[in-house]
């Protein structure tokens, strides 16, 4: 039985990873969609450029970084209800299979 528990841990794993870099792609392109709407100039590509002023290399950072974490909260626990929710179908399935 612990095998089949781990095998489940496993397959979570893969497919959280899987969600997360998907999630972290796509929510950087809706900040950067975002930040160009908002401010009308390009999200800044290196913060340490001095090209670029300090309050809005500070800006995007903050920015993105809440945006990225809303972003990776909201999916990965929306994907973890419909993984678990999958499972349980799954195992009540195999139960009246038995």
């Amino acid at each position: 039985m612990a095998g089949k528990t781990e095998k489940q841990d496993m397959a979570w794993r893969a497919i959280g990873g899987l969600i997360g870099i998907a999630t972290a792609w796509g929510a950087k392109k809706v900040i950067g969609f975002a930040w160009e709407k908002t401010t009308g100039k390009k999200p800044p590509a290196d913060s340490e450029s001095l090209e670029i002023s300090l309050g809005e290399a500070i800006g995007y950072a903050v920015v993105m970084g809440v945006g990225m974490q809303v972003a990776q909260i909201v999916v990965a626990r929306t994907a973890r209800k419909r993984y678990d929710a999958w499972k349980g179908v799954k195992d009540s399935a195999r139960d009246v299979v038995s």
